[in-house]
């Protein structure tokens, strides 16, 4: 079965391959992600509070206020407003014990994050600190994508969107599809660990350019793909609209690990919780993905029974291309 095929299947014939383990694991190991964004803990794993935070370059700051997020997620990082204050922030945070942190921040009308005054900044981070550095870049040109890659980030990390109608509505942005494609290649031709992000259900919680999202990145030879999902947040725009159905997100996990074979694939920590995420979890076990980032507990236990060979990390999970060469 190709990507394609996959996508067109109907949902109960396509949950019923993955429960009969048409698509399992054949690695025989799953790794499990726990960063310090989100405090973690069950009879398995307990997550540490500074292994690996995230800053924000912005603050609280974004000029878009995209209807699912409303900048709502970067009240949950530590602000790093200049150079200066994210260069001593990482000192401190790697005092505290960081190992990493992820750099992100709210975007430019434009869409993209104003990393490129901070540049330098985390170069000196890197040397000086030896910190791992993940940044969320949004759209980039090949300018900043290539002194990010020179200051030596580990991997980054953007979300890209499948359509036009999506990003119109909901990211409230006035560009296209093909700027996602162009960033894609700038971050690709620059040599940077590319690790794009697939968000399912943006488009009011329903499937929509997602398959698109996928056909781009796979032209861009990606070091993983991680797939979330949208999750109602209270507070914005879209706080009543009802999420993607765990069937939805795993049909992306199966179209990309049949896009992309060789390809790490992710199921990131962006998801809903409860019952929800039980299903999701377990689900993508069945569809043999590489990781797994927060999981449920349920979906720890199917693993071992699937005899799974099962690690713990307190990295980000856009970290498993560098975790899969170094071994179990």
């Amino acid at each position: 079965m190709d990507a394609e095929t996959a996508w067109q299947t109907p949902y109960n014939e396509l949950a019923s391959l993955i429960e009969d383990g048409f698509f399992s694991n054949d690695s025989g190991k799953i790794r499990f992600y726990a960063p310090s964004f989100m405090y973690y803990k069950t009879g398995y794993f307990c997550s540490s509070p500074t292994a690996f935070p995230s800053i924000s370059v912005t603050g609280s700051s974004c000029s878009l206020k995209c209807k699912h997020c409303n900048g709502k997620v970067l009240d949950t990082m530590f602000p790093g407003l200049t150079p200066e204050k994210l260069f001593n922030l990482c000192v401190k945070l790697k005092k505290n014990g960081a190992i990493g942190c992820l750099i992100s921040g709210g975007c430019l009308p434009n869409g993209s994050v104003p990393l490129d005054k901070f540049v330098d900044a985390i170069a000196k981070i890197k040397r000086e600190l030896g910190l791992t550095i993940a940044t969320h870049t949004g759209v980039i040109d090949y300018s900043t994508a290539r002194r990010l890659k020179e200051a030596g980030v580990d991997a980054a990390l953007i979300d890209i969107i499948g359509s036009n109608e999506t990003i119109e509505e909901v990211y409230r942005m006035n560009i296209s599809v093909d700027h996602f494609d162009k960033s894609l290649k700038a971050l690709h031709e620059s040599g940077i660990p590319l690790v794009p992000h697939v968000l399912v259900g943006l488009h009011h919680g329903k499937l929509k350019g997602e398959l698109q999202a996928l056909r781009m990145i796979s032209k861009y030879s990606p070091s993983a793909v991680i797939t979330i999902a949208f999750m109602p947040i209270h507070g914005t725009p879209m706080e009543q609209v009802d999420p993607p159905k765990p069937e939805d997100i795993t049909k992306v996990l199966v179209a990309a690990r049949l896009m992309m074979p060789n390809t790490p694939i992710v199921l990131g920590c962006m998801r809903p919780k409860g019952k929800h995420r039980k299903r999701t979890d377990t689900l993508a076990v069945q569809a043999g993905v590489s990781a797994i980032a927060f999981p449920h507990e349920e979906a720890i236990q199917l693993a071992e029974s699937m005899d799974l060979r099962i690690t713990f990390s307190s990295l980000c999970c856009s970290q498993i291309f560098e975790d899969i060469k170094l071994g179990p």
